[in-house]
């Protein structure tokens, strides 16, 4: 070995072990249903503290979306399921578009435009395509239908097959639903967002699912779905996805986890220990850019739920998700992204 090879191998080396944390971003999820919760500045100043780039918001907060101009922050925002009906009017779209997009671009680093959360397909399923459809249209006549996309978030409750991954597939009583949506966003180069979360799925069947399979600590693979291994739950739950998604027409359209979390306390398996193994080793994996057995090497955008815990919300369960307490302080240490990447407009 050449001396001048030598070199640059201890160059990489020392490379990897000073930016270990390089690769996709770690988003966060920002509710604001609590009444103990720190002031929406403060709040973007904590995610910049903490190099926090991604933030899912739920509906078009002022005070937050104020916090975020000039942070290079990247941002979806929500639709608020309320408020999807009045979008089926194309004018409504127009305005809620320059209202709550428009009037802070590109301060504002928009990235998706979340029209709908966990709409239920038989419970206003029918107003959520064609309100997409219209902000896509006010999006296409601002000129920047190819900067900010349109989609809807989804739960695994539009899953019907599930196992092994390889045979994911939606729901056939939901196929009305999903499948234009699926058609939509390959169209507009989108991406469907999901919300993973495999707490439920342990939680719903602990006697199949180990723990330490949905906490990323299972020391092998699990789960052999022909050539491929899974060691942890959440690969296998965004693989079932993929193949729905393939199976509804949507190829290889990209898949965003626009939620995951665990609870530090209120139900089964809610611990601070189990909250902490599943935040940390979720981040490190989604930092680590590898992809999951189905999709290898292609990175997953993720946002964890959430940024607090949230008194105001039910039942309780709901109300531990958080990855800091409303004093600011975090429940437990997360690298979100590389220092590299961290650096704000100011």
């Amino acid at each position: 070995m050449s001396q001048m090879t030598s070199l640059f191998l201890l160059i990489a080396l020392f490379t990897t072990i000073l930016n270990p944390t390089s690769g996709e971003p770690v988003g966060v999820c920002y509710g604001m249903m609590g009444n103990n919760l720190p002031s929406q500045s403060d709040t973007i100043a904590l995610f910049r503290q903490n190099n926090i780039r991604r933030v899912r918001l739920y509906d078009p907060n002022q005070a937050a979306l104020n916090a975020l101009k000039n942070t290079g922050i990247e941002v979806i925002i929500g639709v608020p399921n309320s408020e999807l009906r009045s979008l089926t009017n194309p004018s409504s779209a127009r305005s809620w578009l320059q209202n709550n997009v428009l009037n802070y671009y590109p301060a504002v680093s928009f990235k998706y435009i979340a029209v709908g959360n966990e709409v239920s397909p038989s419970n206003g399923g029918d107003v959520v395509l064609p309100a997409m459809r219209n902000v896509y249209d006010a999006l296409r006549g601002a000129n920047l239908q190819d900067r900010i996309k349109v989609s809807t978030a989804i739960d695994m409750t539009l899953i019907g097959n599930s196992f092994p991954p390889s045979n994911g597939e939606f729901r056939g009583d939901v196929r009305w639903y999903i499948d234009p949506i699926i058609g939509f966003l390959t169209s507009t180069n989108s991406a469907l967002l999901a919300n993973i979360y495999p707490y439920f799925s342990y939680v719903d069947n602990p006697r199949d699912i180990s723990l330490s399979y949905a906490l990323f600590t299972s020391p092998s693979v699990v789960v052999w779905d022909g050539s491929r291994g899974y060691q942890n739950l959440f690969d296998a739950l965004l693989d079932v996805v993929y193949s729905a998604v393939e199976r509804s027409g949507g190829g290889s359209l990209p898949v965003v986890v626009s939620e995951s979390g665990w609870p530090s306390n209120g139900g089964n398996a809610a611990s601070f220990d189990n909250a902490r193994a599943y935040y940390t080793n979720l981040a490190s994996r989604v930092r680590e850019n590898r992809g999951t057995p189905k999709r290898p090497g292609k990175g997953v955008e993720t946002y964890l739920f959430a940024m607090f815990d949230e008194n105001q919300k039910s039942p309780e369960i709901e109300k531990n998700f958080g990855l800091f307490f409303p004093n600011k302080q975090p429940k437990f240490p997360i690298t979100f992204s590389a220092a590299r990447e961290g650096t704000a407009v100011e």
